[in-house]
């Protein structure tokens, strides 16, 4: 029960590696407030946490929206009277595999808000109770696309190389305030989002659709993989930990 009581907003909580951690954190003591704007999705993992004794509740939120954002934050203080740990783990990935003069400025600049600006509204939102927590914590999720290799897409890979910068900054502008901030940056896991996007490089390329489902299905890491280790990432075990992590 290492996050006993630590009260944990996780953005895009509903599915994939956010899901994945908002159980895991849940069964670990903490108490969870997932944002997402999959409704059907968040509800649904927020009261699979209950019906297995955790703390949960969902709040539709779209991150892009600095207002959903404080309300958001808003939900932690009037529900629990504190905020510890913040995980951004919202994101999509549009314009897979098109060249720079096909990709449309709308399809890039809504992976950016979303990815990017949606980051950063979140720990806005957050950061005036963060300051008045125990040890809090700011996880973001970036990815090895865009940080160490190139990504499919242009704008997925801008946002997330923005994410890693800003994570660093706000490192160092957090750290004099005892607030712990880290980038974790998953490979390839076994998200909805993922598994699309290899579908969507397969039927680029010509491959039969389904067998590179079922193939991306099989070679991707399981999301509780990354989500155990965001649960380490939120204890207080981690308070030596610094900068950047890739996993699997």
């Amino acid at each position: 029960m290492r996050l006993q009581d630590r009260v944990v907003i996780i953005t895009g909580g509903g599915r994939g590696i956010g899901a994945a951690t908002a159980q895991a954190i849940a069964g670990e003591g903490g108490k969870v407030i997932i944002g997402d704007m999959l409704e059907a999705e968040g509800e649904a993992t927020a009261a699979a946490i209950r019906a297995a004794g955790g703390d949960a509740v969902f709040v539709r939120t779209d991150i892009t929206k600095e207002a959903d954002c404080v309300r958001l934050a808003a939900t932690a203080a009037e529900r629990h009277g504190k905020l510890d740990v913040v995980i951004c783990c919202a994101g999509i990935l549009r314009g897979a595999t098109l060249q720079a003069e096909a990709l449309d400025e709308a399809t890039f600049e809504s992976v950016l808000d979303v990815n990017l600006k949606g980051t950063f509204l979140t720990v806005k939102a957050a950061l005036p109770l963060l300051r008045k927590a125990e040890k809090g914590v700011v996880l973001c999720l970036a990815s090895e696309a865009g940080t160490k290799i190139p990504s499919s897409s242009l704008a997925y890979g801008a946002s997330k190389g923005g994410v890693h910068g800003f994570t660093m900054t706000l490192e160092a502008q957090l750290a004099p305030h005892g607030i712990r901030v880290n980038e974790i940056c998953p490979s390839s896991i076994a998200t909805p989002m993922r598994i699309e996007n290899l579908v969507d490089r397969a039927r680029a390329a010509g491959r039969d659709i389904e067998q590179a489902r079922a193939e991306a299905i099989k070679e991707a890491g399981d999301p509780m993989g990354v989500a155990r280790i965001l649960v380490f990432l939120a204890s207080r075990d981690a308070d030596y930990m610094r900068g950047t992590i890739f996993t699997r």
